[in-house]
């Protein structure tokens, strides 16, 4: 880069608007290049219930409409409407639900979403007045469900025998398994994102681009952290995944991978992953990560802090709380001042940077 030097005029000195431009543009880059401040949580853990301890083993977690909703493995699916001071229970003594290891849930409005292990997929269409139970009967892959999640009619369910996809709201499925192209049968967790499905299986991260008829995977070579890959999260082009060996993300829609694991790492087995804007949130073995710069530094949160247990299993953040399945409940997390930072991305912005760039089973 060529800059021109600074003009001089008979009794005063001034500076041309390039060097002007210079100057702002190396504050910006120092600026970004700064240590990121880390959101300060305030964790409080709310167990879900006084039943047995499978009950407070919670592997789903998700908020909507000031409703908390919890998947325990035993307990059925846990509800709170009051920030988890108490909570109310489906299991399978309600008609129509299909079993109490909920692994999964998701809601969208009036829609619930329950994937239960052993008990398929449970819909409830009126906030959980009343359910219907989706089987292998219905064309499911497996009644061991592991995740589930839905846009409109279509529903995704990743079970042990392949992903299923239902377009008619889990009236019937078709399954998709290796012969497709998924990585493996065992498929830990499903996202959508535009016209892209992402699956999480034990041989790798395996996206589709055409409702789930074919697949490419994506693994070790392309840059991904472990082929076990546990969770997925993604939204743009931006993709998230949770593997035995840390957090990897992509930028372009999982063709390509970078990694994070190290010393900021309680342990490097990541069970669930969320992202929101540049920060990460890591469910792990030791503690919930944190990163508000894109991944390039983290924070864990432990038991020391407030949480539950260390093994959480789940998270799920809207509106600067966060809310986590541990071993023992739903641990709940207020960011008192969250300074995101801009990382590598940040960098983009001024030109500097170049142009590439669950748990329990």
């Amino acid at each position: 880069m060529s800059v021109m030097k600074s003009t001089e005029r008979t009794g005063t000195s001034t500076t041309s608007k390039p060097t002007k431009r210079l100057a702002a543009y190396s504050a910006a880059c120092i600026a970004l290049l700064a240590p990121v401040a880390t959101a300060s949580v305030t964790w409080t853990n709310s167990p879900t219930g006084n039943g047995p301890i499978g009950s407070n083993y919670v592997y789903g977690v998700y908020e909507s409409g000031g409703t908390i909703y919890a998947g325990t493995n035993g307990g059925g699916l846990a509800r709170s409407t009051n920030n988890g001071a108490t909570w109310n229970y489906t299991t399978t003594s309600t008609s129509g639900f299909g079993g109490n290891a909920v692994w999964g849930v998701y809601v969208s409005g009036s829609t619930i979403y329950a994937a239960a292990n052993g008990g398929g997929v449970s819909v409830s269409t009126d906030s959980g007045a009343t359910w219907t139970n989706r089987t292998t009967t219905n064309g499911l892959g497996s009644n061991s469900v592991s995740d589930v999640y839905a846009i409109g009619s279509t529903i995704y369910a990743s079970t042990y025998a392949g992903l299923s996809v239902s377009t008619d709201n889990g009236a019937t499925w078709t399954n998709r398994t290796t012969t497709n192209g998924l990585g493996s049968n065992s498929v830990n967790g499903v996202y959508a994102s535009g016209s892209a499905i992402y699956a999480a299986t034990e041989g790798g991260l395996s996206v589709s681009t055409d409702g789930g008829a074919t697949w490419t995977n994506r693994t070790t070579t392309s840059g991904l952290g472990s082929n076990s890959v546990r969770g997925v999260y993604a939204s743009g082009s931006m993709v998230y995944a949770a593997t035995s060996n840390g957090v990897s993300w992509s930028s372009n829609n999982g063709a390509t991978w970078t990694n994070y694991i190290g010393s900021a790492y309680a342990t490097p087995n990541v069970w669930n992953v969320y992202a929101s804007g540049s920060t990460i949130y890591a469910a792990t073995d030791g503690g919930l990560l944190l990163s508000t710069d894109n991944g390039l530094t983290w924070t864990n949160y432990t038991q020391a802090d407030g949480l539950g247990t260390n093994e959480t299993y789940s998270v799920y953040e809207i509106g600067g709380t966060i809310y986590v399945g541990t071993g023992n409940g739903v641990s709940i997390g207020v960011t008192a001042a969250a300074v995101p930072g801009a990382g590598l991305a940040g960098l983009a912005t001024i030109g500097l940077a170049g142009t590439s760039r669950r748990r329990r089973r």
